[in-house]
């Protein structure tokens, strides 16, 4: 992939289902996942989304999935969605090969700017599974903290994942925005 032409940002439409979930399977699951370092297949067998949850996200009407691409080759994704003053961030994915070049933090840097530009929120939260240590670091030199608030894993909903550990729950990171007027 030629990095001098430049990434486009833009929300995903329903043709771009497929594409989405294939860059989110390859990015969490199986093999492909491995090549990068957000792979969760020490974790969770199984799929990581699917087509009609994809189009789910698409259908709500406080939120967008955010593309990143170049040369019109989808590359990275992220779900973002309004929650009251807050945005949510989730659903985040970058190919394998392009991973630990510097766009998933573009991607987090335009999906914040859209959660305190377009919808004024003053800070962005997201879950991540406890057990990924190194992915929680990455998000806290990013400026997020851990809150100390659990979500319980969906164990029985295979769309989520097959566990392969008994033990996996979520934790609330959230980052405050600086300069956004309450």
């Amino acid at each position: 992939m030629n990095e001098s032409v430049p990434t486009v940002f833009r929300p995903a439409t329903t043709a771009d289902v497929p594409a989405i979930v294939a860059l989110v399977e390859s990015a969490y699951r199986g093999d492909s996942g491995r090549r990068g370092w957000t792979t969760e297949s020490d974790l969770l067998d199984g799929q990581r989304t699917d087509a009609a949850g994809v189009a789910a996200l698409l259908d709500q009407p406080h939120g967008m999935v955010l593309l990143a691409e170049r040369d019109g080759v989808l590359l990275a994704s992220c779900h973002i969605e309004q929650h009251d003053d807050s945005g949510y961030f989730g659903m985040f994915a970058v190919d394998p090969a392009q991973q630990g070049g510097g766009l998933g933090k573009a991607v987090l840097a335009e999906a914040e700017r859209i959660a305190r530009e377009s919808w004024q929120c003053r800070a962005m939260h997201m879950t991540v599974i406890v057990q990924r240590a190194e992915l929680i670091a990455w998000y806290e030199r990013r400026g997020y903290r851990r809150t100390g608030e659990y979500q319980p894993f969906p164990y029985g909903d295979a769309r989520f994942g097959i566990p392969r550990r008994d033990d996996l729950r979520f934790e609330v990171l959230r980052k405050e925005f600086a300069g956004v007027p309450a």
